[in-house]
């Protein structure tokens, strides 16, 4: 068995969605002072590496604690769109790929953005599913999507389009993965479980692929 670490670290200074703040972390106890170590962590639910849920997007969508464990677990693939030229994937781009949608839970779209991590280029400019191809991937009955870019649509899209039609069908959606071009095409299980927040539209998860 073999484990790859899909998730960026969280920490001061990390690159956020433009207009969010910071991760603050305060060091409350000290092992030298207190014989123990503790922080208080102040984060934006879609911080780092981190699940949408329905409810993030949708007014009666269903929130991180209304889905069960096993909605962010399952058999995954990986679609390379690290090479296709221009920043919109289209049903035409997917379709050789139908296949593998059709078998896998969850599918991650490698479009090699993470390269661009803590730099200004990674906020535009990525690859994004057409409206149409989110559409046509909704016909598939997956439990989820990831990225390894900022959004699943561009920076400030009106309405969130493409956010919309995959949270439509109870998909969840995992923004700023790393390291896809490390997993195989296919034949390995991901994980992208969050904190089992009431209500919560989002946290941040330890994303792994498990060969």
């Amino acid at each position: 068995m073999k484990i790859i670490d899909l998730s960026h670290p969280i920490c001061g200074g990390m690159p956020v969605y433009p207009g969010a703040e910071q991760p603050v972390f305060e060091s409350v106890a000290s092992v030298s002072r207190d014989g123990y170590a503790e922080k208080r962590i102040s984060l934006f639910s879609h911080t780092g590496t981190h699940v949408d849920a329905p409810s993030h997007i949708l007014f009666s969508g269903l929130s991180l604690d209304q889905q069960t464990v096993d909605h962010f677990v399952g058999s995954a693939a990986v679609l390379d769109f690290s090479s296709v030229p221009g920043s919109t994937i289209d049903i035409d781009d997917l379709e050789p790929y139908r296949h593998l949608l059709q078998k896998a839970d969850f599918i991650l779209i490698h479009t090699g953005w993470s390269r661009h991590w803590g730099s200004d280029a990674y906020h535009s400019g990525y690859p994004v599913l057409s409206e149409n191809a989110a559409d046509w991937i909704s016909q598939f009955n997956l439990k989820g999507l990831g990225v390894d870019a900022i959004s699943v649509d561009i920076l400030n899209a009106p309405d969130l389009p493409v956010h919309r039609r995959l949270l439509e069908h109870q998909m969840v959606i995992v923004e700023n993965l790393n390291r896809l071009q490390d997993l195989p095409q296919s034949g390995f299980t991901f994980f992208a479980l969050p904190l089992l927040i009431r209500g919560g539209d989002g946290s941040p998860v330890r994303a792994i692929g498990m060969i």
